[in-house]
């Protein structure tokens, strides 16, 4: 009967953290959203996204650092978009004669593509955006004009973790 004691306290603790962090996350303010402005966009992902400082995030970042990782992001997209692009157009022509399967190089480079942006935006958490309590992360949303999908990034605003110290 002890164990099962023990047990019992043990959910009853992690209950009482959940509601915790339920609590902290209730009160956070909304995540910032810059969304991709480019011309060109391959299945949801835009070849830059805006530059603009959001006015939501003064106070708590730099604008110079919110432009160098912005920036860092579109290097990489103007980097491996223009390959995309090229592969699709490929894929189009010959999509009849390969019965689609000439869309699988597209595919695994459009995936390539967000996985190095991810690496990115994971690299910038860890150097900067996590000590200044904010999380950067890439989110498929839905477009505000239509139906389709779309990649934007997210800035989401992390609760101050309190520090208990034992007496």
């Amino acid at each position: 009967m002890a164990d099962f004691d023990e047990i019992y306290e043990e959910e009853e603790e992690e209950d009482e953290e959940r509601a915790l962090e339920e609590q902290l996350l209730k009160y956070s303010p909304d995540p910032v959203i810059v969304r991709g402005c480019g011309h060109v966009t391959v299945f949801g992902l835009s070849n830059k996204f805006e530059a603009e400082f959001p006015s939501s995030l003064t106070g708590k970042v730099a604008p110079e650092e919110f432009k160098s990782s912005i920036n860092r992001i579109n290097s990489c997209l103007k980097k491996n978009l223009p390959i995309n692009v090229r592969w699709l157009l490929c894929g189009c022509l010959c999509c009849c004669c390969t019965l689609g399967c000439s869309m699988w190089p597209v595919v695994c480079l459009s995936k390539r593509t967000r996985r190095s942006i991810e690496k990115l935006l994971e690299w910038e958490n860890n150097r900067l955006y996590h000590k200044l309590c904010l999380h950067w992360r890439l989110s498929k949303r839905k477009c505000e004009t239509n139906n389709m999908m779309e990649y934007v990034i997210l800035i989401e605003f992390l609760p101050k973790n309190p520090i208990f110290r034992p007496d």
